[in-house]
């Protein structure tokens, strides 16, 4: 074994690479021909053998190098390989921003904002401000028990917001997973709350697909006399099937009558941050009864930049609720039919009713193809057969308004 004494009169020869001094359990002082001298530990480790860095002499001295030793040897016996567990401890270190809730979920929000549109990123940062970071935010991530998360997502709970605490639950398992990636954590908790939460399933937009009573809401709509915005409004709704913020959000610059055609820019689309930047415009034919909806309103809108401007604030358009009440007042409430679900309305029966192409259905939707050449042709060839089927749609709507016996079109074979 070593002395202090071996250690300060060590040397090595200048003809040798290094010289070894052996102390126990695999501790050695390594001296080189310039004279700097180091401490080692030699282990194996799965049948493979490695070596641990302990400081230099003099600044750690014999007794410092032993117990060092100890610490890792003690690692080595609970199945940690400590030169690995170093390296661990050196990454998490490059983390100075700390590891509170808070920071570790800014830092993951601030890496994936660019790739999301600005509503979502807005919606994100809302909810983490609202309903997570005021009881979790200055707590250290890896200290958070399972049992707190899920008291903070039932106090989202307890308002009545299931699918907000859903959500909550989404954004919690992503920081917590970059905690993990990061460092900061040991491990995802968020598993644990598997069946913790109220079940929460997605509920389709209500849509009436019954002719007769798709006739007789196009009837309701018709006698509808609120405003003529609003109803100009509802009567494009069922023609068009558009998001209703693509629709209400409409402008005139975007709409080419004497064409038939409605330019609605990517930006306003329901699609990423890519997509709204650098995506194509999607095209809505407009069929011979919509272009009469438009130039009927236009003496009384054309002069403001949007189609349905807000009674307010000319500047910008009516809101979703307005469209949405319109439809109450008729009696057909949410659960009945809605806005948005006129898009399933037009879908089920432009396939079931009109048999047609359902590619040609799910262009009109803005509804992405999977492979880069079928979104091609989408936007090129399935033009002249979406203003096809637009304008078959429309009149069938008339026929629908008039109470007409509508016969279904034999289906399509599989």
């Amino acid at each position: 074994m070593l002395t202090d004494a071996h250690c300060k009169n060590a040397s090595c020869s200048p003809t040798a690479k290094r010289e070894r001094l052996a102390d126990s359990g695999g501790l050695y002082l390594e001296v080189s021909p310039t004279g700097s001298k180091r401490w080692f530990w030699k282990y194996r480790m799965d049948g493979k053998e490695g070596r641990m860095a302990l400081g230099s002499y003099p600044a750690v001295g014999l007794t410092a190098a032993r117990k060092a030793r100890d610490a890792a040897k003690l690692q080595k016996a609970g199945g940690v390989d400590p030169v690995q567990a170093r390296k661990v401890e050196k990454l998490k270190a490059i983390n100075p921003a700390g590891d509170t809730f808070k920071v570790v979920a800014l830092e993951w929000y601030g890496k994936q904002k660019s790739q999301w549109s600005d509503a979502h990123a807005e919606r994100s940062l809302r909810q983490f401000e609202r309903d997570l970071f005021p009881w979790l935010g200055e707590r250290r991530l890896a200290e958070i028990e399972p049992v707190e998360l899920l008291a903070t997502l039932r106090k989202v709970e307890e308002r009545g917001a299931v699918e907000t605490a859903d959500r909550g639950l989404m954004l919690a398992r992503q920081v917590w997973r970059y905690g993990v990636a990061t460092g900061r954590v040991g491990r995802d908790i968020t598993g644990d709350l598997k069946g913790a939460l109220s079940p929460y399933r997605g509920r389709h937009f209500a849509a009436i697909t019954d002719p007769v009573k798709l006739g007789e809401l196009l009837r309701a709509i018709d006698a509808y006399r609120g405003g003529p915005i609003v109803r100009a409004a509802l009567k494009l709704a069922p023609l068009l099937f558009q998001r209703p913020g693509e629709l209400r959000g409409a402008a005139w610059a975007e709409i080419d009558l004497d064409s038939a055609l409605w330019t609605i820019p990517a930006a306003r689309m329901k699609r990423g941050k890519d997509g709204k930047e650098n995506g194509h415009p999607h095209l809505v034919p407009l069929s011979t009864q919509a272009v009469a909806v438009l130039r009927d309103l236009h003496p009384l809108t054309g002069h403001s930049a949007m189609v349905f401007p807000g009674e307010r604030n000319h500047s910008r358009p009516i809101s979703e609720n307005s469209v949405r009440t319109a439809l109450i007042t008729m009696g057909y409430t949410p659960e009945v039919q809605t806005w948005h679900g006129f898009r399933a309305t037009a879908r089920t029966m432009l396939a079931e009713r009109l048999d047609c192409d359902p590619l040609v259905i799910e262009a009109q939707l803005a509804h992405a193809v999977k492979d880069a050449n079928g979104r091609a042709y989408n936007r090129t060839q399935y033009l002249a057969h979406r203003a096809r089927m637009m304008q078959q749609w429309a009149d069938y709507l008339d026929k629908l308004r008039q109470g007409a016996d509508v016969i279904p079109m034999p289906q399509r074979a599989a």
